[in-house]
C-alpha cells in the first residue's frame, strides 16, 4: 500500500500508543501537527488502515469573573455580612459593601430566590435562613469549586452560573484513531518529487513514486478579498469608464449653495429641513463660488431664466453659505457643470448623508451614483438608453421608467428594475434633463442628462439580503468569504 510520509508518521505514533489515541496524542507521539494527525488519519481511514471516530464533549470553563469570585468569594456573602441585623436601602448596602447599585439589585434577586432576604418599604432585611447562611459556603460557591476541578455540577446550578457570566459552556469535537490489527503495511521508501538529477541519471525508471489523490479533501484556504460593496463600486466604475465617462469627485462637507441652490431647489424646500439634512456648527460658513455664478443663481430663483418665472421670492446669500453634509452627489455634478464645456460625460460615486430613521432599507449614510451627459445632440431617449445599458450590465434584464417630479429636472423619471424572485418592480433612482434654471446660471446652454442612483439597494436585491444594515453592522465572515456578486 502506497503511503504518504505523514501517514507513516501517524502510524508510528499509533504504534507508540499501543494502537489507539486521540489526534492530539497521536500528533505528539508521531512528531506531527494535530491538523496533520486528523487529516492523514482520515486518509488512512479511507484506505482501511485506521478507524477514525469523531467524538464530542462538553467543556465547562470559568470566566475571568468566575475566577475572581472563586478567589475572593461571591458578592452574595459580602452582602449578607453587610446587612447583619439591620435593614438597609439598596444605596446604603452598595456603599457599605463597595458594590454598584445595579450589582446589588442583581444579587438581591438571587438572595430573595433563596429566601435569604426580604424587602419591605424599600428596605432589605435578612431572614432566618439568611442569618444562618452568613459565613457559610453557598451552593454557587460550591459549584464554582467543582467547575475549577472539572467535577460534575448540578445542571440547574450550572445554567445559573452561565446566566451570571461566571462560566462558559461549549461543545468541542475531537478525533480518536485506532489502528486495525489485520492490516499489513509494506515497508519501503517512496519518493514524493521527480528531480532533475533523477531525469539526468535515469534513476527515475527504478524509483517508486507516491501516488496522489486529487479528490482527497483538504482544508479551505481563504485569502483576502474585497467587500461586496467595494466590488460593486469597482464594477460600476468600470461600466461608466467603458461607456466613455470621466470620474469626478467633490467634498463631503458642502455648502447649501451647491447642494440645493445651484440645483434650483428653493430655500424653503422641505428637503432642506433639519429632519432631512445634517447641518454643521463648524465651520460656521462655507465658501461660495465666483460672484457672477452666485448672481445668476440668485436671479434664476427670484426671476427665472428665459421663458421661466423662477420661484418669485427673495433669495438669501447667507442661507446658501450654510455648511452641511452633502445629501446627494448631484452637488458634484453641479460643481463640474460650472467648469466643463460640452460635450462631456461625467459620473461620481460617493458617500451621502441624510437624517433618515434607521431601518431595514434606510441608512443615514449611503452611497450614491450620479451622472451627467452634456451634449447639444442628446435627448430624453438617450437618457433612457444610458440607464438601460447601465442596469443591463449590472445584471438587471428588465428596466422600466415611471414619470416623476424633481425640482431640478424636466422631464423627470424614476427607474425601476424587475426582481424575478420577488415578482415585483423596485425603484432604484431618479433621472431627467436638467432645467434651464440649473444649467444656464452655470454657463451651459445645451441639454444635460442627469441621474442619481442608489448603490446599496440594488446590491442588496441582487444578493437576496433582507436588511440593508447587513453591509455595515451584521457582517458574517462566512458570508463575506462565499458571497458572489
Amino acid at each position: 500500500m502506497d503511503l504518504h510520509p505523514l501517514e507513516r508518521k501517524v502510524l508510528e505514533g499509533l504504534k507508540k500508543l499501543n494502537g489507539s489515541g486521540t489526534a492530539e496524542e497521536v500528533a505528539e507521539a508521531g512528531g506531527v501537527e494535530k491538523i496533520q494527525a486528523e487529516r492523514f488519519g482520515y486518509s488512512l481511514s479511507q484506505k482501511g488502515v485506521v478507524d477514525l471516530q469523531k467524538k464530542e464533549s462538553q467543556v465547562i470553563e470559568l470566566t475571568e469573573l468566575g475566577k475572581k469570585y472563586l478567589k475572593d468569594g461571591l458578592p452574595e456573602n459580602k452582602l449578607l455580612k453587610t446587612l447583619g441585623s439591620d435593614s438597609k436601602t439598596v444605596p446604603e448596602i452598595a456603599k457599605s459593601a463597595g458594590l454598584e447599585p445595579r450589582e446589588v439589585s442583581a444579587i438581591l434577586g438571587i438572595l430573595r430566590k433563596n429566601a435569604f432576604v426580604s424587602v419591605l418599604d424599600g428596605k432589605v432585611a435578612l431572614t432566618g435562613l439568611g442569618k444562618e447562611a452568613i459565613g457559610k459556603e453557598l451552593p454557587a460557591e460550591k459549584a464554582l469549586v467543582s467547575v475549577s476541578k472539572s467535577e460534575k455540577v448540578d445542571e440547574e446550578l450550572l445554567q445559573m452560573l452561565k446566566k451570571r457570566g461566571l462560566v462558559n459552556i461549549s461543545v468541542k469535537a475531537h478525533y480518536e484513531l485506532t489502528l486495525k490489527n489485520d492490516v499489513k503495511i509494506e515497508a519501503g521508501k517512496t519518493e514524493q518529487l521527480l528531480t532533475h538529477s533523477m531525469l539526468k541519471t535515469g534513476a527515475w525508471k527504478k524509483t517508486k513514486f507516491r501516488k496522489y489523490d486529487i479528490n482527497a479533501p483538504v482544508p479551505k484556504v481563504y485569502g483576502g478579498r474585497f467587500h461586496p460593496l467595494t466590488i460593486a463600486r469597482n464594477k460600476i466604475r468600470r461600466i461608466f469608464l467603458e461607456l466613455g465617462f470621466e470620474e469626478a469627485e467633490g467634498p463631503l462637507v458642502e455648502s447649501t449653495f451647491w447642494n440645493f441652490d445651484a440645483l434650483f431647489q428653493p430655500q424653503d424646500h422641505p428637503a432642506r429641513d433639519l429632519a432631512d439634512t445634517f447641518y454643521l456648527k463648524n465651520p460656521k460658513q462655507a465658501n461660495l463660488p465666483d460672484k457672477k455664478i452666485v448672481a445668476k443663481v440668485k436671479k434664476a430663483h427670484e426671476e427665472g431664466t428665459v421663458g421661466a418665472t423662477g420661484w418669485q421670492y427673495d433669495w438669501q446669500e447667507d442661507v446658501s453659505k450654510q455648511p452641511i453634509l452633502r445629501t446627494h452627489c448631484t452637488s458634484v455634478s453641479a460643481r463640474w457643470l460650472a467648469k466643463r464645456k460640452p460635450p462631456a460625460k461625467i459620473f461620481s460615486i460617493g458617500r451621502t448623508f441624510r437624517n433618515e430613521t434607521l431601518d431595514y432599507k434606510h441608512l443615514p449614510e449611503f452611497t450614491q451614483i450620479d451622472g451627467i451627459v452634456i451634449d447639444e445632440n442628446v435627448t430624453f431617449k438617450d437618457l433612457l438608453g444610458y440607464l438601460k445599458e447601465f442596469f443591463y450590465r449590472m445584471g438587471f434584464e428588465k428596466v422600466r421608467f415611471r414619470p416623476a417630479y424633481f425640482p431640478y429636472t424636466e422631464m423627470s423619471t424614476e427607474i425601476e428594475v424587475w426582481l424575478e424572485d420577488k415578482k415585483e418592480w423596485i425603484e432604484l433612482g431618479g433621472s431627467g434633463i436638467f432645467r434651464p434654471e440649473v444649467t444656464e446660471p452655470l454657463g451651459i446652454t445645451t441639454p444635460v442628462l442627469a441621474w442619481g442612483l442608489s448603490l446599496e439597494r440594488p446590491i442588496m436585491m441582487r444578493l437576496g439580503l433582507k436588511d440593508i444594515r447587513s453591509f455595515y453592522y451584521f457582517n458574517d465572515l462566512k458570508w463575506l468569504r462565499e458571497v458572489e456578486l
